[in-house]
């Protein structure tokens, strides 16, 4: 009896520990790529040239909130980019690189469940990207900071030197102040992540059952440029059944809005950029819409995977 119910453990379904040895080993495996450092010294790098066009905490032709937008504008454009670039190579490349150094065989011979792989695989990805959100955040963060504190020091300045009183001079910062270091930062850095989890749950999908890196990176990129635009799609085929109008473009715009991720749903950083607070509501519901879409993404993985012999 003791000796089936050890048997039973190590064959269970799904297995925490199998999954959290599988993504540290994952983990470990994408840090060595140099990935995470080269992400951190291209964000340094970023900021240093933002600083280089912006010499003076007033100068230029924008004005000083144009100056905090702009900087949190190419803050968020650099996340967005490279945790999609980490997503889709990094995902991309889990399964035909384990069979390549023949990992895979030597995971797939001992009870592992394939789900546990998957899953384990995925999360590795998932905490590198985690991770270089937090550093590119905490980047973010600092250089906002300093330049909003320039800028509201000089400005502050500027209005008690003319007499202007304390209360309406507080009154004319707080636009400058919700331009800088708020949790709206970190709230929409997060929903960043959530892109790259459905990103890297569409690439997991993909490899599962392509036959090349490069097929997966092209099919990917396109789901992920077809997600970008189903907002629009869904729009379209909205209008044009108020109108009464069915054709065969409004037919294929309800079925991308249908079968395809809305990635556009879950982008809430333009707000922030402009000084809009996020709701925590908001917030609540891209999480859910997110955790739904990896779900069914590594389900979709799963099946496919499970048929495949190696």
């Amino acid at each position: 009896m003791p000796t089936s119910t050890q048997n039973f453990q190590k064959t269970s379904f799904i297995s925490f520990s199998r999954i959290g040895v599988i993504a540290s080993h994952t983990f470990t495996q994408l840090v060595r790529m140099k990935v995470f450092y080269f992400l951190i010294a291209f964000v340094i790098l970023l900021w240093g040239s933002k600083q280089i066009i912006f010499p003076n905490e007033t100068g230029g032709d924008g004005s000083p909130e144009q100056e905090l937008r702009l900087i949190k504008s190419a803050g968020f454009a650099a996340m967005n980019m490279f945790s999609m670039l980490l997503a889709l190579s990094a995902t991309a490349l889990l399964i035909p690189k384990d069979i390549e150094d023949r990992t895979l065989y030597t995971i797939l011979c001992k009870p592992v469940p394939r789900l546990d792989y998957l899953l384990g695989k995925l999360l590795g990805v998932l905490v590198l990207i985690f991770v270089s959100l937090i550093a590119m955040d905490i980047v973010l963060s600092f250089f906002l900071n300093q330049k909003a504190a320039s800028i509201i020091a000089i400005q502050t300045e500027q209005l008690t030197s003319r007499g202007i009183p304390k209360e309406l001079i507080n009154e004319q910062l707080a636009g400058l102040k919700a331009h800088g270091v708020t949790i709206n930062i970190h709230l929409a850095t997060f929903a960043i992540f959530l892109k790259a989890i459905v990103i890297a749950s569409i690439a997991l999908l993909i490899s599962t059952f392509s036959s090349s890196t490069l097929f997966t990176l092209i099919l990917t990129l396109i789901v992920i440029v077809i997600g970008l635009i189903q907002a629009d799609a869904r729009d379209y085929a909205t209008t044009m059944a108020e109108f009464g109008q069915q054709n065969q473009l409004s037919n294929i715009s309800l079925a991308v809005a249908v079968f395809f991720p809305d990635l556009q749903f879950l982008s809430v950083e333009d707000g922030v950029i402009d000084g809009r607070s996020i709701p925590l509501r908001i917030i609540g519901q891209i999480s859910i819409i997110a955790l739904l879409y990896f779900a069914i993404y590594i389900i979709l993985s799963w099946f496919a995977f499970r048929k495949k012999e190696f």
